[in-house]
């Protein structure tokens, strides 16, 4: 490809809109147009990255024994309604109505269709186990569609779909997949992590997702690891062990105190002068806009997405000031924020922490407005049915596998995996009959990778300040061929040989044959991400050429032979 014919626009400046590197690189370089927010336009250098992913991906799921289909993008109702997301599954979900009044929608998965599709095909224990994938356009209706190809509402997504008798076979597959994945990111150039991780809209009883580790902004999520032993998860899904702490308050009794304008636990905890683990915290939350009182201790954090499974909603957040107003009047308190307990609030859903367990004569809010009850315990003064892990874990906290500190650090999703069950199979009646003869739901599994996401976070994984570092694997072009000066005819001529030797041995390659100044071409090559780069300057007069590594920003001077062996090496490897 000639770079004066090659489809692409670098801009100056990176675009005002774009939050973290990969947005920022993208759209700067060229690899994608805005259409509307979370739409963009996959210009021709960003496809070819993305179908070198999608070829990676291909490859290794016809390996793992997985058969590739195609279903529609547009999905019915009816089908939504068998297994009870149309209505659970939320905002997200792009609901359409079509000339005959049809309602539909956009495809963000295929559990429906394609369990609808086994049920159909796979009758007997004989058809099993199968497992099928997809390579498709997904559309999610994101309120915030953010951070470019990240956060996007439209993305190119593969997902896969196992179906087994029992459970052993999807365990089996499972562990199948999850190396197939592994294999998958290593080929992309992505070091991943595999963490427990929480099914979300997707359901079932574990799940995995594979991270791309990350020190920018673009780190959706922390990942709690231990450097010691196996264990890593994703924050809404971690578990740890407490270091040693006091939960006894030491009250003799408990009785009703004054505790003015003590609206946080900082002033709380310096007004008694006593330590926040001796505090019973009370937060409200509006789940499914119904309210739900969060206990934990007071120095800890509710993790929110474990409330919300704890409480089986599809939606949660912080409760606002009014809505707590409101819930004080609706029950007869005259409490705000800061005061706020479980005392008289039977009819309303309380979760309680596990930390709360321990506490003895501790401190807590009665719902009425400048006091707290201290020297209170469970049982007696506070009355506790069910304790759910609901922490937010904290680096420093205790491995649960091995006994060490947790670490953290923040990564990007680019894959899942689900044991999905008969989540989906039982709903939708999709049956296959055993050796016995005996009638049985499937079995299933679920495995997704984000195409697009799988790009933007090899471009938050690698660059620098001049640009993208593309993985070879991935790359658009492995190497571009610059002749410094294209007037001078030796440059010119030695830059074409070495581009046409290299296009003859089947290598993608990119010749700048604009008449630009050097460090414009220069500065374009290392934006774009060409993994490699071969100069052709004053140099060639003493038949040598300059070959810059994009990755390392290594130079070596060679013959222009040795830098094509060189190359054929390095694209071959």
């Amino acid at each position: 490809m000639k770079m004066s014919k090659l489809f692409v626009q670098t801009l100056r400046e990176f675009p005002s809109d774009a939050e973290v590197v990969s947005h920022k690189m993208l759209a700067r370089a060229g690899y994608i147009k805005k259409l509307a927010p979370g739409l963009y336009s996959f210009m021709p250098l960003m496809w070819r990255v993305l179908k070198k992913i999608e070829t990676i991906v291909r490859e290794e799921m016809d390996r793992a024994g997985a058969q590739e289909l195609l279903t529609p993008f547009v999905q019915p109702k009816e089908l939504w309604e068998e297994s009870g997301r149309w209505e659970a599954y939320g905002k997200e979900l792009m609901r359409v109505i079509d000339r005959h009044d049809k309602e539909m929608c956009l495809a963000p998965t295929a559990e429906e269709v394609i369990t609808a599709i086994a049920r159909d095909g796979l009758k007997s224990y004989k058809n099993l186990p199968c497992n099928i994938y997809q390579i498709q356009d997904k559309f999610r209706d994101e309120v915030r569609p953010r951070y470019g190809l990240l956060r996007g509402r439209e993305f190119i997504m593969k997902d896969a779909y196992s179906f087994d008798t029992d459970e052993a076979g999807l365990e089996k597959e499972y562990q199948n997949m999850a190396q197939a994945y592994k294999r998958i990111f290593e080929r992309c150039g992505l070091e991943t992590k595999m963490v427990q991780s929480d099914s979300g809209a997707i359901g079932g009883s574990v799940s995995h997702e594979f991270m791309v580790i990350t020190d920018t902004d673009a780190g959706e999520n922390d990942v709690f690891y231990c450097e010691d032993c196996d264990y890593s998860a994703n924050s809404n899904h971690a578990v740890s062990k407490l270091p040693p702490a006091q939960t006894d308050g030491g009250y003799s009794k408990a009785e009703v105190v004054d505790t003015p304008n003590t609206t946080s636990i900082e002033e709380l905890c310096e007004f008694l002068k006593i330590p926040a683990t001796v505090i019973l915290k009370t937060l409200v939350y509006i789940a499914d806009k119904k309210p739900v009182l969060a206990l934990i201790r007071a120095d800890k954090t509710v993790e929110e997405t474990k409330l919300m499974n704890a409480v089986g909603a599809m939606d949660i957040r912080i409760a606002t000031a009014p809505e707590i107003e409101e819930l004080m009047i609706q029950k007869g308190f005259n409490a705000a924020k800061g005061f706020i307990g479980p005392k008289g609030m039977d009819d309303v859903t309380i979760v309680a922490d596990e930390t709360v367990k321990d506490l003895k004569n501790f401190v807590v809010g009665i719902n009425e407005a400048d006091k707290h009850l201290v020297g209170a315990n469970l049982g007696v003064d506070v009355n506790i049915d069910k304790f759910v892990d609901i922490r937010l874990v904290e680096a420093g906290e205790i491995c649960p596998q091995c006994g060490k500190k947790l670490k953290v650090t923040q990564g990007i999703e680019v894959g899942n995996i689900f044991k999905l069950g008969t989540k989906y199979s039982k709903p939708m009646n999709a049956v296959f009959t055993d050796i016995d003869g005996k009638s049985k739901p499937y079995v299933m599994g679920c495995y997704g990778i984000g195409i697009t996401r799988t790009a933007a976070a090899a471009i938050e994984r690698h660059h620098d300040d001049f640009g993208i570092k593309w993985p070879m694997a991935i790359a658009p072009y492995h190497v571009i061929v610059v002749p410094v000066n294209v007037k001078d005819e030796l440059q010119t001529s030695t830059a074409q040989k070495i581009y046409d030797e290299l296009l003859a041995k089947g290598v993608e390659v990119v010749l700048d044959d604009r008449d630009e100044r050097a460090g414009v071409k220069f500065k374009d090559a290392d934006l774009i991400g060409f993994p490699y780069r071969i100069n052709v300057g004053k140099t060639i007069k003493d038949g040598n050429v300059e070959l810059k590594n994009r990755t390392t920003g290594e130079t070596e001077i060679l013959t222009p032979e040795k830098a094509v062996e060189k190359i054929l090496e390095v694209v071959r490897a």
